[in-house]
């Protein structure tokens, strides 16, 4: 899509203000706000914000706006100078991802911004995709523009975690979120699915899924509690994710309510290679898209091959919400980013299914490799969040 732009591309005008720190943050901060409005839709490419703003008898003037479209296209920074028209010259361009610089199915970002003469343009990190990686800052700098870098980089490098993870590690950011009960359970055997958090965490909960590229479960859950795994807060329910099982043998039901609603948010079944065609077959019927992974050494199936296909077909993001032997096998693996876990006051009692399969959840809280970020009421429940030390 091409954006309007002059036909003599002049050099852009020098800021005529001096540079404020505070405001630096204050309009990255609201970029990065931005950019979390089609976290979930964007993938394969990352929810970029661009904020455009101009300086007005002294006052700051936000006269454009863009956040990566559903699908990836157009870009930020291409909807932002389209809304600011010819107000984009002179102004500064307050982006979250350092503008891409390589030519794909549009033009580079870094052009648009040079010939619709941006000023300044002021990035939260820098790419890591090796297409860019650094070239956009320098193809700016070199046009005349001024570059601020690393403006609120860790707030920036949170939210486009997915799409680091997917470059550097060729797999998604593995987010995993759990309601666990007072007595460190998850649900109890044979009762199908049992209320351990309140509304407000369960409303969390559904938006955490608005924000995901996909959700993953393990067979198990389908088969206990036939969950729908969909979005359902009013106004975001064609916020759903992609629906991820885990399912060796092709066990899961074809009227399972996963399954059942498959043509309108799609579900993905990954197998193993000897799981009986005839189920497989009932499944691709049902309107499920059937996939086949590895077995891992311990029989079960090879998450890392999963991980990678889902990575490999765009996916940034996946939440794991059950249960509780994935979850573990996640952990034990190092292969898990943020955790949500939502504590609650409710207790199981007999029957109950530990949360993390024997795993002791104080043993997580505790880890090296995370750090708490959040530890705040969640209605009637407790949240206590951690990511990833080395991103947190």
């Amino acid at each position: 899509m091409t954006i309007q732009s002059p036909t003599t591309a002049a050099a852009p005008l020098a800021p005529t203000r001096t540079i404020d720190p505070d405001l630096d943050r204050r309009f990255m901060a609201a970029a990065i706000t931005f950019a979390r409005r089609n976290a979930g839709r964007a993938w394969p490419n990352p929810s970029v914000g661009c904020i455009l703003v101009r300086m007005d008898r002294g006052f700051p003037e936000v006269v454009g706006r863009g956040v990566t479209a559903a699908g990836g296209r157009p870009h930020a920074e291409v909807l932002a100078l389209r809304q600011a028209g010819e107000a984009a010259r002179g102004a500064t361009a307050y982006v979250t991802l350092e503008p891409c610089a390589h030519h794909g199915r549009t033009p580079p970002c870094v052009d648009s911004l040079i010939t619709h003469g941006v000023a300044r343009v002021v990035t939260g990190i820098e790419d890591p995709d090796p297409r860019v990686a650094g070239r956009g800052h320098a193809m700016l700098e070199a046009s005349g523009v001024e570059v601020a870098r690393g403006v609120l980089a860790r707030d920036a490098a949170r939210h486009h975690a997915g799409h680091i993870a997917r470059i550097r590690l060729g797999r998604p950011l593995v987010s995993l979120k759990m309601a666990i009960s007072a007595d460190g359970c998850i649900g109890r055997r044979g009762a199908g699915q049992v209320a351990i958090s309140g509304p407000v965490a369960r409303a969390h909960a559904h938006a955490l899924r608005a924000e995901s590229d996909a959700i993953l479960v393990g067979v198990g859950t389908v088969l206990e509690d036939d969950p729908q795994l969909t979005c359902r807060l009013p106004g975001l329910e064609d916020r759903s994710p992609i629906r991820i099982v885990l399912d060796s043998a092709a066990r899961t039901p074809p009227g399972s309510r996963v399954v059942a609603g498959a043509r309108t948010v799609p579900t993905w079944i990954f197998t193993a290679p000897d799981a009986p065609a005839d189920r497989r077959e009932a499944l691709s019927i049902a309107g499920a898209t059937m996939l086949v992974a590895e077995r891992g050494p311990d029989g079960r199936m090879d998450i890392e091959d999963v991980l990678f296909q889902i990575a490999r077909d765009g996916v940034t993001r996946v939440m794991i919400e059950g249960g509780a032997r994935v979850a573990r096998s996640l952990l034990d693996q190092d292969l898990v980013d943020e955790v949500q876990f939502v504590r609650s006051a409710v207790t199981v009692g007999e029957g109950g299914v530990p949360a993390l399969a024997g795993l002791p959840v104080g043993e997580v809280l505790a880890s090296p490799r995370f750090v708490t970020v959040e530890n705040r009421p969640l209605g009637g429940d407790r949240l206590v969040h951690l990511w990833r030390r080395s991103i947190g």
